[in-house]
């Protein structure tokens, strides 16, 4: 039997690693729907703190991150905490090339149960190429309005 490696598409040697993160912070200016001044954006991109970003307004919410030069994606890692009310959450992950219309890149929902499910963990792997935004929204309640969106972390590479 004759045999040959190949490489496969996604496997964990293509994905970008921990030290393969971009530094948000200098690449990028965040526009952001509202913040709450206690738990500004930038505790979102440290990993050393437990509080994360938080909205100063209830209801649904934009983080739009807008990169001074075009970058290459391929993961977007999200994490969110709830432990103190149950609530149903909805987010959207929309991309901007150069040269290309906003595009959904995926949406996806979660219940928190404060006495089961409190984190909610997002790894994607993409392909993008030349993106000048990059936008999350944040439907923190679905169904309430009454709701504070909130983002524990987000690394991208």
């Amino acid at each position: 039997m004759r045999k040959a490696p190949i490489s496969v598409i996604g496997t964990r040697s293509d994905r970008s690693g921990p030290d393969s993160w971009l530094e948000i912070e200098k690449v990028a200016t965040a526009e952001l729907s509202s913040e709450d001044p206690q738990h500004p954006f930038e505790q979102a991109l440290r990993a050393d703190t437990a509080d994360g970003w938080k909205a100063s307004d209830r209801g649904p919410q934009l983080i739009r991150l807008r990169f001074d030069i075009p970058q290459s994606i391929k993961r977007i890692h999200l994490q969110f905490q709830e432990g103190q009310v149950d609530r149903s959450q909805e987010i959207a992950l929309f991309a901007t090339s150069s040269g290309s219309p906003r595009k959904q890149l995926v949406r996806q929902q979660w219940a928190f149960s404060p006495g089961g499910s409190t984190t909610e963990l997002e790894d994607y792997y993409f392909d993008l190429k030349d993106v000048t935004v990059l936008e999350l929204e944040i439907d923190p309640g679905r169904h309430d309005k009454q709701v504070f969106a909130s983002l524990q972390c987000i690394r991208i590479g």
